[in-house]
């Protein structure tokens, strides 16, 4: 970025044209923020993190959609890359209880309009509610953005105020549950209870750790990364490195990143070598690894071409082997075909809130109807692609009731049974299996050795 303040260029008049470099760049469907070519920008990484913030709350974008369309966060590298998501991820962790916080400090809400002096305020909050940084570093760069960005100006002074009075002031914190919309706690208390909503929340609390799943002996691998073997046998790191590839055995492809929960439904399948599987919405590929290194014959299926490209990427670094498809699950297989079947459906992800928070933030209990429309489909087309006395295992990672029971009963209608989950098949999680044999795996379960992602499981055969 130019930085030189006599830049004559600047004070020309521009002739009218029919387009601009941010119009263009808006037009290719990625966010450029430029202010004014003399300033420097003063801290690059928290500047992309504020960015990031700005485009998930307001223009409700995933996370991994703003990492990949805002220009600030794409251009940085090494360490301040790392420290950009780390700051994003915690802000977004810490989002419920950082607006409870900012309302008691702020006289009346800013503007509509003002989105990155919001995104700004929330992200310096977030560095002094959760100890992210010395609060001098905190307040200073936040301020110091402010005057960078051209609509931040404005807010320069207040942005100073509420955060010095954050940092300086008694901090009365909200209780974990406000980490969580109010919409989402409600539904889990009448799904689980207060206690367990209440813990759910407070899962937020904590980074989580990174998981892997082998294709070899899980305790070598721990031995060779400095892990621990979890009792369904994932191995879970002590310490999460900034660069995962970086990490002993991974060029040698000897296994992949994969939370311990996500690991339990292609162990539940069982598929054994020989056996036609289908992993009906493969992708990213973690499932389609796992059921391919049991020595299954396995097909694995997704409507997005691109993200079945990273499922052979996956496999090409991993030296296994599946057949790769794409179409829709829903209308391809008309025929009994495969001995087992994988459905990791759709869903609305809410089981992942401790490594997608914006989740929580970016959809609503109307989101969860649509999806479990889609998970009846794709169920029932499951059950027609079986061969008699084959097994489904269905799975979604969503806490949600509804992307459960409606799935459930319409492989039922459809003609499967279910095929119990005993408490043998999942050691130490024995409170996750329901009186059905169905697994509900919540984000707090293993609290002691840093949580999980939260998933429902069930697993039926079809009858001979």
């Amino acid at each position: 970025m130019p930085s030189d303040p006599n830049n004559s260029e600047r004070s020309r008049p521009r002739k009218p044209h029919s387009g601009s470099p941010r119009r263009d760049a808006e037009q290719r469907g990625v966010s450029d923020r430029r202010p004014p070519r003399a300033l420097v920008n003063p801290d690059p990484a928290r500047f992309a993190a504020v960015c990031l913030i700005s485009h998930i709350v307001d223009q409700r974008w995933t996370l991994e959609e703003a990492m990949r369309k805002e220009q600030a966060f794409v251009r940085l590298d090494g360490r301040d890359r790392g420290f950009a998501a780390h700051l994003t991820l915690a802000t977004l962790r810490a989002l419920g209880l950082v607006d409870a916080v900012l309302a008691t400090k702020l006289a009346k809400p800013l503007p509509d309009s003002a989105h990155f002096a919001k995104a700004l305020l929330r992200v310096g909050a977030a560095q002094l509610i959760e100890g992210l940084a010395p609060p001098h570093a905190a307040v200073g760069r936040s301020v110091d953005l402010a005057k960078f960005e051209a609509t931040g100006r404005g807010f320069a002074g207040l942005i100073n105020a509420v955060l010095r009075r954050i940092a300086t002031e008694p901090l009365v914190r909200p209780h974990d549950r406000e980490r969580v919309p109010a919409l989402w706690w409600n539904r889990w208390r009448a799904a689980y209870g207060a206690e367990a909503a209440d813990a759910i929340a407070q899962s937020l609390a904590r980074q989580p750790a990174l998981d892997l799943t082998t294709k070899g002996d899980p305790e070598f691998l721990a031995d060779a990364v400095d892990g621990i073997v979890l009792p369904t046998g994932s191995v879970r790191l002590k310490e999460t490195p900034s660069d995962v590839t970086t990490l002993p055995l991974w060029g040698e492809g000897n296994y992949w990143v994969q939370d311990a929960a996500a690991a339990l439904p292609a162990r539940l399948l069982a598929a054994k070598v020989g056996q036609k599987v289908l992993d009906m919405c493969a992708a990213p590929g973690g499932k389609t690894m796992q059921l391919a290194a049991t020595g299954a014959d396995v097909t694995a299926l997704d409507l997005d071409a691109t993200r079945v490209n990273r499922v052979a990427e996956n496999l090409a670094r991993t030296s296994l082997i599946a057949r790769l498809q794409v179409a829709d699950a829903r209308t391809v297989f008309a025929e009994p075909y495969f001995d087992a079947i994988l459905l990791d459906a759709p869903c609305s992800a809410t089981g992942t809130l401790r490594r997608n928070p914006e989740a929580l933030w970016i959809k609503t209990p109307s989101d969860v109807a649509r999806f479990a429309t889609v998970q009846i489909e794709l169920v029932k087309a499951a059950a027609a692609a079986l061969k008699q006395g084959g097994r489904l295992v269905y799975a979604v990672c969503s806490l949600e009731p509804e992307e459960a029971d409606p799935a459930v009963a319409a492989a039922l209608e459809a003609g499967l049974v279910l095929d119990p989950i005993a408490a043998n098949e999942v050691p130490d999680l024995s409170q996750a299996v329901t009186e059905e044999g169905c697994l509900r795996l919540l984000p707090h379960y293993w609290a002691e050795r840093g949580g999980m992602d939260g998933f429902f499981i069930a697993r039926f055969v079809k009858p001979a």
